[in-house]
């Protein structure tokens, strides 16, 4: 008897974790999502302070951003510019999108993922 509970246990804890692995919460957004949110005008907001390729409208208040992967080869970098740039420079006018709650993590991560084909 003892063994049938076992194995019951085992499936019950693997599909669990088949969940767990594909919660909306833990998926990760790719690039077309990310750029989606840098070009909304009420979201990323990104084409206000920057040229982006692909942008209409863009501001010049930023750099440029192009060559993103070699001028930032870390990604928890950009992360950490997206989330609080203050943190790194505190004179910055770019908004602190993941202290101010403007974004998610995971729209930050999406964004990230965009930034990085620049």
């Amino acid at each position: 008897m003892r063994a049938p509970l076992t194995k019951l246990a085992l499936r019950a804890a693997a599909a669990a974790l088949v969940v767990m692995a594909t919660s909306p919460a833990d998926a990760q957004s790719g690039p077309a999502d990310g750029q989606k949110l840098a070009f909304d005008r009420g979201k990323g907001n990104c084409l206000t302070c920057h040229e982006i390729r692909g942008g209409d409208l863009p501001g010049t208040i930023g750099p440029k951003l192009e060559n993103i992967k070699s001028k930032y080869p870390d990604r928890a970098d950009l992360v950490a510019i997206l989330t609080d740039e203050t943190k790194r420079n505190p004179q910055t006018v770019m908004p602190p999108f993941g202290r101010n709650r403007i974004l998610t993590e995971q729209e930050i991560n999406a964004i990230v993922d965009f930034l990085q084909t620049l």
